[in-house]
């Protein structure tokens, strides 16, 4: 009987078939064959346990859980000119980047209770030339602090220098050089332009035009700005009735502004005028009995008197000091309307 021809016995599992050969290297069903199953099985099995779902204890399917989404980039410092109604610091912001000073630093104690002007220019420019002289004289109202930026060199600086060394002393400073050009590059102006900052930090005006209405927009808001500026604020407090025979109370309260402080050196005083019919415990009030809490100042006297419908004066002294050393005179002249039924 012949032998029929070896053929290549094949077993397909799952896409794979395995050829199964003999221990001798001739073709065979024996112990090889199992040997040669081994990796198509596990591949299959792993492949198998791949697809399927995982399962919690209860035997349930567990739901696949969401990939935590990427934190968010953190923010970088805007380039650009402010907007109006931002915050500026007296140094600009984060991207500024560093300065070459023709003078010092901006120095907060001699911008305190001043309007800043940061002012950007650059050489041969005319209306750089003409808009100096603008600058200068907002700088001579002695309400203004001028931060002066030259895209040039420091001889193209002094020729732009609204500043003027002691002529300006406490009253502003110059950035000249590299640092200058590429802030003026990165606020994307070429000048004159300028940003105005009230006292309290806030942009009131960006104006990158030189113009003469461009200017003279600007300064009226530089002026605007000075105009508000406040050493302090006074109120006269007194009821609007009272009754006859029953004390009551004639008061003020005087609020210093932030960059100020109450001085120990000069005399707070109260004299209090009424109508001869009113009579007060006290028509004269010195030092201690006027009282001072941090920024705030506080009087008052008690009185009475008959019906009627009465006016009283108050005149009110006092001294603060400011950063830059200096000592200001605070005086108010105080009136109290009241009726006594």
């Amino acid at each position: 009987m012949r032998a029929r021809p070896w053929r290549p016995s094949s077993i397909r599992i799952a896409g794979f078939t395995a050829i199964c050969l003999g221990g001798n290297g001739r073709p065979g069903y024996g112990h090889a064959m199992k040997s040669s199953l081994v990796i198509p099985a596990v591949f299959l099995m792993s492949s198998v346990a791949a697809a399927q779902p995982v399962t919690s204890p209860s035997g349930k399917p567990s739901a696949t859980a969401a990939p935590s989404p990427a934190p968010a980039p953190a923010s970088a410092p805007t380039t650009g000119m402010p907007a109006v109604g931002s915050q500026l610091a007296l140094t600009g912001n984060a991207t500024w980047g560093k300065l070459d000073w023709l003078y010092d630093v901006p120095s907060p104690s001699d911008a305190a209770g001043k309007v800043i002007v940061h002012w950007f220019c650059a050489p041969r420019l005319p209306a750089c030339v003409d808009d100096l002289a603008r600058i200068v004289t907002l700088r001579e109202t002695g309400k203004v602090y001028i931060v002066a930026y030259i895209n040039g060199q420091k001889a193209d600086a002094k020729k732009l220098d609204p500043i003027r060394e002691s002529e300006g002393v406490g009253r502003g400073t110059l950035a000249w050089g590299r640092g200058a050009t590429k802030l003026m590059k990165d606020l994307g102006v070429a000048g004159p332009a300028s940003i105005v900052v009230d006292v309290d930090g806030k942009v009131q005006a960006v104006v990158t035009g030189g113009s003469p209405s461009d200017l003279d927009a600007r300064d009226a808001k530089v002026n605007a700005a000075i105009a508000a500026v406040k050493d302090y604020t006074s109120a006269a407090e007194a009821p609007k009735t009272a009754s006859a025979g029953q004390k009551f109370t004639l008061g003020v309260t005087i609020k210093l502004a932030s960059w100020l402080k109450y001085s120990e050196k000069t005399p707070r005083t109260l004299t209090v005028t009424a109508p001869k019919d009113i009579k007060c415990d006290s028509v004269s009030l010195a030092g201690d009995q006027l009282k001072v809490a941090d920024r705030q100042l506080t009087a008052a006297v008690s009185c009475s008197g008959p019906h009627g419908v009465y006016e009283a004066r108050g005149d009110l002294r006092f001294g603060y000091d400011v950063p830059s050393g200096g000592t200001g005179i605070g005086g108010e002249t105080l009136v109290w309307k009241f009726e006594i039924k």
